[in-house]
């Protein structure tokens, strides 16, 4: 079973660099396409990045595309996602999240709890 766990969140300045992690202790995730997304306060949640199950397709929404970057290990059983020129409208709880198949929305059966990102100004 997929058990998603989330790290690497924090506070960084407007500018800055993040590597999110997201580790899969049932170590079934290779077999998955995963994602990332996010919720900013008050806002639904939202594709940010995904890859697919053989590593060789990503996608982008189009706000990160140039500045974040998606990538696995599967050695590891990890995903990552290395994020860039972050702005303050990047502040968000960032999800890590494993599924059949890529998707745009929401629509994932396994997801992590989540890391906080804060981007100061």
């Amino acid at each position: 079973q997929v058990q998603l766990v989330e790290s690497g969140g924090g506070l960084v300045q407007a500018g800055g660099s993040l590597k999110l992690s997201c580790a899969d202790s049932g170590r079934t995730s290779k077999n998955y396409a995963m994602a990332w997304l996010r919720q900013a306060p008050g806002k639904e949640r939202e594709f940010v990045a995904g890859i697919s199950w053989s590593g060789s397709t990503t996608f982008y929404a189009n706000f990160v595309r140039g500045r974040f970057t998606i990538s696995r290990d599967d050695a590891e059983n990890t995903v990552f996602l290395q994020m860039n020129s972050l702005s303050p409208e990047d502040t968000a709880v960032y999800y890590c999240a494993a599924g059949d198949a890529l998707d745009y929305g929401v629509g994932y059966a396994y997801w992590g709890q989540g890391t906080q990102v804060t981007v100061s100004s």
